[in-house]
């Protein structure tokens, strides 16, 4: 069966275990849960963990296969120890970098008979329209970011975030009259050369790949925004080496940005300024993160990553102003991820020097993600305890979506994608 077929075929999963995978550029995290039947929630029976070597990932993406799959391994082996498994069979895995694209497509369609009532093969038209205009801009963005006209890009999360019939929203447009009908459909996509990467690692530990899912969607769908029509956020993911952002406005998914720049890169600093070895500066790092060192101590690090810290926040403001030109800008801001528990991060986003230029209603607010915030999932082991636990949790929800049954929208959705794969 190839990639996309698995990605994209009909649901039906067992309740049997199964392994969310996340794939990070310091650490793989792999969560072992099940689906209990009664609530329809994923209970996680087991997690492991297992750092990579530096030559492993680079800028989110997988730089050595061989190296990746034996620490997959080493983290799969101490999930399935702790959730008193021999065996894991299906698994979503995570994928993240610089080149992974989300964006949200809205199509106007004018019906010729606004009288009559909307039926399934005229919603299947305009969402099949949707999705290749979807497919058109992203492929001319990532031509135009990369140099190269024809880099091959496959669509990996789709979702329906607004349908519209002449201005009221609705959920599900069958049977209703109108003339103007607008959709809004969110896609990601990435390039084949990261997802066949991702498919050798699957077919190597010798697991079925239910789904591969951007990363930073996976984060913002964590929380069950899609009912609150009035949510709006901004969903920051600091790893290893990228920064996901994504943006949700009025309950749907707006688009995502990521740029290289993690964790990876302050240990690099910190390295570099006080002549210690990579892992003798990530350690002092994580020391800092979590309080543990004295104040003056604290206060040197500190200056040393002030600079540090003002590129990853040009960064997020670059990437925000892409979605300023539209609306204003949600003023919450969500934290996760490893790198997010830098005092400097949070302490430089509450800063007004960098929103002067952005069109924020009020000085954001900056809160961190946690595990109880994920919706759906439950903890049994008592391991998960922070914002970097929160993407593999998010990946853990959307299986769960797999699992479910499968809305009218959502089918016609799934079908369309797999014509445009075709």
């Amino acid at each position: 069966m190839g990639i996309f077929s698995k990605i994209f075929g009909s649901g039906g999963l067992s309740s049997d275990h199964m392994l969310s995978l996340d794939i990070g550029t310091e650490v793989v995290k792999a969560l072992i849960f099940k689906i209990d039947k009664e609530t329809g929630n994923g209970v996680v029976t087991g997690v492991g963990r297992a750092r990579q070597r530096l030559s492993d990932m680079q800028k989110g993406a997988v730089s050595d296969i061989s190296g990746v799959i034996e620490n997959c391994r080493k983290a799969i082996e101490a999930a399935k120890v702790m959730a008193k498994v021999k065996k894991v069979e299906k698994t979503i895995i995570g994928i993240a970098g610089e080149l992974v694209k989300g964006t949200t497509t809205t199509v106007h369609y004018e019906r010729i008979r606004p009288e009559m009532r909307i039926d399934l093969p005229e919603l299947k038209n305009i969402i099949q329209k949707v999705q290749w205009k979807a497919f058109d801009r992203i492929r001319q963005q990532l031509a135009w970011e990369t140099g190269h006209s024809e880099i091959e890009v496959k669509l990996i999360n789709a979702a329906i975030v607004d349908v519209r019939i002449d201005g009221y929203r609705i959920t599900n447009p069958i049977g209703f009259q109108g003339k103007d009908v607008s959709i809004a459909v969110f896609n990601a996509y990435a390039p084949m050369i990261h997802l066949g990467a991702l498919q050798t690692i699957a077919d190597e530990l010798k697991l079925e790949l239910l789904s591969i899912a951007a990363e930073p969607y996976a984060v913002a769908r964590s929380m069950g925004i899609e009912d609150v029509l009035d949510f709006n956020a901004v969903f920051i993911d600091i790893g290893g080496g990228t920064t996901d952002i994504a943006v949700v406005r009025n309950g749907g998914l707006e688009g995502t940005k990521m740029f290289a720049l993690g964790g990876r890169a302050f240990t690099k600093r910190l390295a570099q300024e006080l002549g210690l070895s990579f892992e003798e500066a990530e350690v002092l790092k994580i020391k800092y993160s979590e309080g543990k060192l004295g104040s003056d101590v604290s206060k040197k690090i500190e200056e040393i990553l002030a600079d540090d810290c003002d590129v990853l926040i040009s960064g997020i403001e670059l990437s925000l102003s892409e979605f300023a030109e539209a609306d204003l800008l949600p003023y919450k801001f969500f934290l996760c991820g490893g790198g997010s528990g830098l005092p400097g991060i949070k302490k430089a986003l509450l800063s007004p020097k960098w929103t002067r230029d952005l069109p924020f209603t009020k000085l954001p607010q900056v809160s961190f993600l946690q595990p109880r915030d994920v919706v759906n999932i439950i903890d049994e082991t008592g391991d998960l305890k922070d914002p970097q636990d929160i993407t593999p949790m998010g990946l853990a929800n959307l299986a769960l979506d797999l699992a479910g049954e499968e809305k009218v929208l959502a089918g016609i959705l799934r079908r369309s994608v797999k014509m445009i794969q075709k």
